[in-house]
């Protein structure tokens, strides 16, 4: 099959592949409810059965992989399904964690054939970690990064969230952090997708402040390389330190996007901002192989028209959260954490 384009003439290259809606932390922007409803268990894929669906994929033209969830390191022995999709070739087999339990997973992973491995981290400070996570594990997450970093040489990255009077008095500090462990830092704005119900406009710190700030503590920040549909603008610091900027927030970027995500249980969403997701579950466990899932999969992209972060910033209400805490537990599957990110 050719390549899938959709109306705006956007290729499917990326998919991104949520193995669980669990998480070992409860991240204010992320999951900040004290009680959310999850996937049914017995409704999640199975390894052979994500991988039929990344094989379908592939059959329309997707080449990079990124796995996540929820934590996806909560899901058991997830080196199968890295082992499963390296055996696909693709370009580029990614993971996103928070990296608590990646210590003790990240060599065997890598030798399963992941190819690189983004960690989440908003502060450096003990008590604010806690405070920001609800969970006391900022000494497993560093461990686990530093493990990453002697696995996957050169192919670790850091994500930070930045929070106006949350965490944005961290910057020139992680940035340092970042520089002597030899990884690159991605800042990332506070975003108002679905499951971040407490989201105001007041705690995003917009891209071109940070920027400013950055110009006046380390003289011109100058422009770096960055891959045209990635998601991070890349940027350099006079010390040569290359950094990167997701503005999805003040600046979106859905005219280069080309992932799409599937949940746990199989529900394809073109759009992280997507009300309804495609069931690609229910088809494939009563016998579909990828050959038919790519056609359901061509059809979806072809007719898409997502522009939803766009939309969102053009809406007069967005000073409040985009959906109540009360919907999304009727529909799970829409959560930021259930979509994968």
């Amino acid at each position: 099959m050719q390549t899938v384009l959709d109306l705006h003439q956007r290729p499917l290259r990326s998919l991104r592949v949520s193995v669980t809606d669990r998480c070992n932390l409860r991240c204010s922007y992320c999951m900040p409810e004290e009680e959310y409803t999850w996937l049914e268990r017995d409704h999640l894929l199975r390894f052979g059965q994500l991988t039929e669906v990344v094989r379908a994929a592939t059959l329309v033209g997707t080449r990079r992989v990124r796995l996540t969830g929820g934590e996806p390191l909560l899901r058991r022995e997830l080196w199968r399904l890295v082992e499963q999709l390296a055996a696909l070739e693709l370009e580029d087999l990614a993971l996103t964690t928070n990296g608590v339990h990646l210590a003790q997973q990240v060599e065997t992973l890598a030798q399963a054939g992941l190819d690189r491995v983004t960690i989440s981290l908003d502060t450096l400070r003990p008590e604010r970690f806690r405070k920001l996570t609800r969970r006391d594990a900022l000494e497993p997450t560093l461990a686990g990064i530093e493990a990453a970093v002697q696995a996957l040489p050169g192919r670790v990255k850091i994500n930070t969230v930045l929070m106006a009077g949350v965490n944005d008095d961290e910057v020139h500090d992680l940035l340092a952090w970042a520089q002597d462990l030899g990884c690159e830092l991605r800042f990332i704005e506070y975003m108002d997708v679905e499951g971040a119900t407490r989201w105001s406009a007041s705690r995003v710190l917009p891209a071109s402040e940070l920027l400013r700030r950055l110009d006046q503590a380390h003289g011109p920040v100058e422009a770096a390389e960055t891959s045209t549909s990635a998601p991070a603008r890349r940027y350099r610091l006079g010390s040569g330190q290359t950094f990167g900027v997701v503005a999805s927030t003040t600046a979106p970027f859905c005219g280069s996007c080309d992932r799409a995500r599937l949940t746990a249980d199989g529900h394809l969403f073109t759009c992280l901002y997507g009300a309804e997701g495609l069931d690609l579950g229910a088809p494939l466990r009563a016998g579909e192989g990828a050959p038919e899932l790519a056609r359901r999969i061509r059809t979806a992209w072809a007719a898409r028209t997502d522009r939803g972060a766009e939309e969102r910033l053009a809406r007069p209400d967005r000073e409040a959260s985009l959906t109540e805490a009360h919907t999304l537990r009727s529909a799970p599957q829409r959560e930021m954490h259930t979509k994968g990110g």
